[in-house]
This record gives C-alpha cells, sequence and structure tokens, in this order.
C-alpha cells in the first residue's frame, strides 16, 4: 500500500488564530493538488507557540460546532485527506493542553494532549498549560498510528508504548527552536532529533514522520527540517531548515513488512518482563518513599 504525505512546515502568525486558518486552508488545497492523502502540521499551528497570557484567549473545541474546526474538518472530507493539527485545548474544566487533533472524512479521530511539558532552559511550558495523561495509538484508513507533541518523544516511553499499542506510523509534531552551532553548519538541536527519529525508526522498525515550525518568535528561531525516516531508520525526506515549505513524498507501508521480517524487534519483545519490572522498580521506589 502506497501513502502520500505532505509536511506542512509553517510560520504561525503568533495569537492570530484567524490568520493561521487561513494559511492552513491553502496549503490544504495546496496539498491536495498533489494527491496528499495525510497532511501534517506542527505543534500549535493554529496558535504559534510562545503565548503565554494568550493561552485562554485562543483555546478551541475540536467540534463541528466550532467555527475554525469546521473549516478543517469540511476540508478534511472535500479533499480525501487526512490532517493533524495543532492547537490549544480546553476542557470543560477549563483545564488548557497544548494538543494535535487527527482529522478525517469531517470527524475528528483522535486528540493527544502534550504529556511532557518542558520548564528547563528557555522553557516554561508547565506555567500555562496542564499535562496530558494518556498515550494512545488509534486507528485510521491507512493503518493504527500513534501522536506525540514535542517533549514527549525526548523521552523514550512514549514512543515505546504507541509502538506496543500498534502503531506502525509514529507522528511526531514539534515546536522547536535552535540551539547551539557544531562544527557542522547544523544546530546542535536539529541534530540530536534527527538522530532520536532515526533511532525510533530503527527500534520500532516504525515510520516516524515528523513535521516542525519554522520561523522567529519573540526571538525564537524555530528550524524546521521536517522529515520522514522509514523502518530501516533512513531518512526518505528531509524538508528545508530555516523556510516555509510543503514538502511531499509518496511511502510503501509493504516496507513494514520487509523490514520486520528481516529484523523481528517486535515479534521478540518481552512485554511480560517489562511489566514485572516496572512493577518491581515502582514498588520499590515506594517504598523507599516512606
Amino acid at each position: 500500500m502506497k501513502l502520500t504525505i505532505g509536511l506542512a512546515q509553517i510560520a504561525p502568525k503568533l495569537g492570530d488564530v484567524r490568520v493561521n486558518l487561513a494559511r492552513h486552508m491553502e496549503l490544504i488545497a495546496e496539498a491536495a493538488g498533489q494527491g496528499v492523502q495525510l497532511l501534517l502540521f506542527p505543534e500549535l499551528s493554529l496558535t504559534g507557540y510562545n503565548l503565554q497570557d494568550l493561552v485562554h484567549e485562543v483555546a478551541l473545541h475540536p467540534h463541528t460546532d466550532n467555527p475554525v474546526f469546521a473549516q478543517l474538518l469540511a476540508a478534511s472530507a472535500q479533499h480525501a485527506m487526512d490532517i493533524t493539527v495543532g492547537f490549544v485545548a480546553e476542557d470543560r474544566r477549563h483545564r488548557f493542553f497544548i494538543a494535535q487533533a487527527y482529522l478525517s472524512a469531517g470527524q475528528v479521530v483522535h486528540v493527544h494532549h502534550k504529556v511532557y511539558l518542558p520548564t528547563y532552559g528557555l522553557f516554561d511550558e508547565g506555567r500555562y498549560f496542564a499535562w496530558g495523561d494518556a498515550v494512545r495509538a488509534f486507528d485510521t484508513r491507512f493503518g493504527r498510528v500513534g501522536m506525540l507533541i514535542c517533549e514527549d518523544f525526548w523521552h523514550a516511553s512514549p514512543p515505546y508504548l504507541l509502538w506496543l499499542d500498534g502503531a506502525d506510523m509514529l507522528l511526531l509534531h514539534s515546536a522547536s527552536p535552535g540551539r547551539g552551532l557544531d562544527e557542522e553548519p547544523v544546530l546542535r538541536s536539529a541534530r540530536w532529533v534527527e538522530l532520536v527519529n532515526r533511532a525510533y525508526a530503527s527500534l520500532f522498525t516504525d515510520y516516524v514522520i515528523h513535521c516542525n515550525r519554522v520561523g522567529f518568535e519573540d526571538g525564537l528561531n524555530f528550524w524546521g527540517g521536517s522529515s520522514i525516516a522509514d523502518p530501516n531508520g533512513e531518512f526518505v525526506l528531509h524538508a528545508p531548515y530555516y523556510d516555509e515549505a510543503l514538502s511531499v513524498h509518496t511511502i510503501d507501508l509493504n516496507q513494514l513488512h520487509r523490514t520486520r521480517s528481516r529484523l523481528p524487534l517486535l515479534r521478540d519483545e518481552r512485554t511480560a518482563l517489562v511489566s514485572r519490572e516496572m512493577a518491581r522498580i515502582l514498588g520499590e521506589n515506594t517504598q523507599g518513599s516512606r
């Protein structure tokens, strides 16, 4: 089975959902013209990243009765395209989450709330957002997938849980600012992210599909470099650094079969052992804290 994927690495306008929605609609139409079946937008693509006190003003409910999502859902149905979008979600008790929604055929299939909120270095997400408390794979017309947001995939447990939950594609969305220069003309933060993405693809024999934003915002420079790594851990698509781009590539999902026949890591994973040892470690930690 072949799947044509689009990575829309954009530079959202901070706090302006109307302008950002218009940009989404333009790129959805452009992607449809290139035969894209699955289109990814980056973390907080509808709002911009460094929102701080704007969080409550830009929050959305991902339903058809929301005017923003109504347009996006209609576009997913019109173009027969699955779409992921980044936004601020508000729950019924008025907690706010960094969220990513998966849209298909005019329906919200899944919403992921970011579970790890960085509060180190230049990051202060924990001051403004609540953390999510679930990591779940879900079924799509292309197979079972999982979504994560930025800091979620700097920790080994969320992608591992998605893999065990049946995800054959990991959809990673980020607003990753550039930090540090190595001897090569590549930002240290970009180089590290790319190593991690290829490692996950190799370790889990999955497709790892990553969409990162670009542009400047409150002194931060977001580096782009969106990518697709195949189950062998090789990049089959790499978008440009720093510039807005719609990058399109067709993957062969039969590569999952070919790689796993050669390298049966999933077959040999000892989940009962992991469960037993985690219970032991957590039990010892609980006893030690008394």
